[in-house]
């Protein structure tokens, strides 16, 4: 959150109203999204490690600015019993006036708002709550004021911010003010727990030992300064000295969520290249997980030394959702992201990364259920891969999963395959919002009667990707909203004697496409259609429906009308009906139908008067 900003600083304090997303946010911490208080401590020192990770690089190419004896880093945490405060100070980057407003006072997070507004005032899972990495507001569950006394590493001037949660919050200058950053909690009244040292100590090692540096109790007393944490880097352990709860606390720390990782991944490559990796899998999605300017959460160190969380290089965008740590001694220190970002060496820790991660999940898709878990979590992600990784495409296509017109569960292409009735040669699949919807659109009646599978496509990246596979295991894949489908071929064991279409059928399709004229590309006798008497199709080889719709509602146009193509069933009552209709009843009906189809096809009739006039006059007339 933290913007690198400097301005002049204002001669004197001054108050400000909270954004409003963070007074809401405020309230939703305090009374709704905290079920165990405790939780502050974690998120301040966490916060409070990633401050001096952060001057850590900045020095790198900055060496002024270690240039103030400290002693090195570290977390302090002090108890004031007297005055019912406990103050957790870092000497790391530090903030400035600006930076202070900006990280404490607002919330700039792509889609905060939308995800404020969709909570409203209900209860929600904690897990909602990391994701914006605001956990300092979490202070205010156990205070009923907080003070941050911080200056930013190579500037001269502090500063205080201080506020009590309530709508407001003051910024003033702060004389002698150390470099990084130090928040004095005054403690609520049944918060008096958190001054005890044995409950601190408690707190810090289960939740936070895990941290790389020392988070230190200062002295109480005559008690001595006592170290509280193991302060040894977790990824750089034996896998063997690692419980699941410390692997647990890591992932809530660098992935600044509060659920249970689905899958956790620790390995050392050594080699050409040495590198060791600490990854792990969500079990739930990230609010932002869809918004482009989503960064990743996947650290990168080198030699245990913080560089960057925002590298696109190491890991793939289909990847986005892993969190965890890098480490590399093989990677430079005093070079630029920009510069690292094009490293050989990055790409190829990015492919033995990759590569362990799909294995991995190939070993847990054995289990349906449980990975069933994470493709409906992160399946329309997973699936940007097969659009954009061509080296991995036939290992992703595997990995896969789909819905489909048999049964609610998910299936493979290869179980798809296997399935395929005789004389079948395409893998057909339909697109759209819903996978009910889908199920019962005309456009599958004829596949269904002969019990050929569908594939249900409801993510917008399957309208990519799809074209840009084109086969699957030398099969091509069809959609079934395409102009063209031809079901003669294929053989079920449950086929019928086709009812052959009336002979006369020309003449009423031409009839209708002289009505229609440009309101459809074409009308022709349909194949799919068993039980509804109209559907629209795309025209062979067009943009579908469904992507068209999609773009006009992100406000993008593709280009020229799509050409629709109306299908009729011969075999139905009222197409046989329509057959002798007079000119002003077929005009009527054939507009009355597109309509119909538009309408099952999840599009907005052109003229809704027009059309319920039409309608009324055909419901009037059968009643007469």
């Amino acid at each position: 959150m933290t913007k690198n900003t400097s301005t002049e600083s204002p001669p004197q304090g001054e108050t400000r109203e909270f954004q409003a997303e963070v007074a809401k946010l405020l309230d939703l911490v305090v009374h709704s999204l905290y079920s165990n208080r405790e939780i502050f401590l974690r998120e301040l020192i966490s916060n409070a490690s990633d401050a001096c990770d952060k001057l850590r690089y900045a020095a790198l190419t900055d060496p002024k600015l270690l240039e103030e004896a400290d002693g090195g880093f570290a977390i302090h945490l002090a108890v004031d019993k007297e005055n019912k405060t406990l103050t957790v100070t870092d000497n790391g980057i530090g903030m400035n006036h600006d930076e202070l407003i900006a990280n404490l006072g607002t919330i700039a997070k792509s889609g905060t708002a939308e995800f404020l507004k969709s909570v409203g005032d209900k209860k929600k899972d904690v897990s909602l709550i990391g994701q914006f990495g605001v956990g300092f507001y979490s202070a205010f569950m156990v205070a009923d004021k907080v003070e941050v006394t911080s200056r930013k590493a190579g500037e001269a001037q502090g500063w205080i911010w201080s506020s009590t949660g309530q709508g407001a919050f003051t910024v003033a200058p702060a004389e002698n003010a150390k470099r990084g950053a130090a928040i004095t909690l005054h403690l609520k009244k049944d918060a008096a727990e958190f001054l005890e040292p044995a409950r601190l100590r408690n707190i810090v090692k289960t939740y936070s030992d895990h941290i790389a540096l020392p988070v230190i109790l200062d002295p109480i007393a005559d008690a001595k300064e006592e170290t509280l944490n193991s302060a040894s880097a977790l990824w750089m352990r034996a896998k063997s000295e690692v419980t699941a709860e410390q692997y647990k606390e890591f992932y809530h720390h660098v992935a600044h969520a509060f659920d249970e990782p689905w899958h956790t991944l620790h390995f050392r490559a050594e080699g050409a290249i040495e590198y060791t990796a600490l990854l792990f899998v969500p079990t739930q999605k990230p609010f932002d997980l869809f918004h482009p300017e989503r960064k990743g959460h996947v650290k990168l160190y080198v030699n245990r030394v913080f560089i960057s969380d925002q590298l696109e290089g190491l890991m793939p965008r289909y990847l986005r959702f892993v969190a965890g740590v890098v480490d590399s001694s093989d990677l430079p220190l005093n070079v630029s992201r920009e510069i690292l970002q094009s490293n050989p060496t990055l790409k190829k820790i990015q492919s033995g990364i990759v590569k362990r991660l799909l294995k991995d999940f190939k070993e847990r898709a054995e289990k349906a259920e449980d990975y069933a878990t994470f493709w409906n979590t992160f399946g329309a992600v997973f699936k940007e891969g097969l659009y954009e990784d061509n080296e991995r495409r036939e290992e992703l296509l595997e990995l896969a999963r789909f819905k489909s017109t048999q049964g609610d569960g998910l299936l493979s292409l290869k179980d798809y395959v296997a399935r395929m009735k005789e004389g079948q040669e395409a893998i057909y699949y339909i697109t759209g919002d819903n996978p009910a919807a889908l199920r019962n659109s005309p456009q599958v009646e004829g596949f269904l009667a002969k019990g050929i599978e569908v594939l249900l496509l409801t993510d917008a990246i399957d309208e990519f990707w799809v074209p840009t596979v084109g086969t699957y295991d030398k099969k091509p894949f069809k959609s079934v909203a395409e102009a063209g489908a031809d079901l003669s071929k294929i053989k079920s064991g449950e086929d019928k004697a086709d009812e052959a279409p009336p002979e006369d059928i020309k003449p009423l399709v031409d009839r209708l496409k002289a009505s229609l004229g440009d309101a459809v590309a074409d009308v022709r006798v349909s194949d799919r259609l068993t039980g509804s008497p109209v559907c629209l199709v795309a025209a062979e080889g067009g943009m579908s429906l469904h992507l068209a719709r999609l773009l006009k509602q992100h406000g993008e146009s593709p280009g020229m009308a799509i050409p629709k193509v109306l299908e009729i069933n011969p075999k139905h009552a009222l197409i046989k009906r329509l057959n002798g209709a007079d000119d002003a009843t077929l005009a009527d009906a054939a507009l009355l139908l597109l309509d119909q189809a538009r309408i099952v096809e999840g599009e907005t009739v052109p003229d809704a008067a027009a059309f319920a006039k039409r309608l009324s006059a055909f419901v009037e007339r059968g009643l007469a």
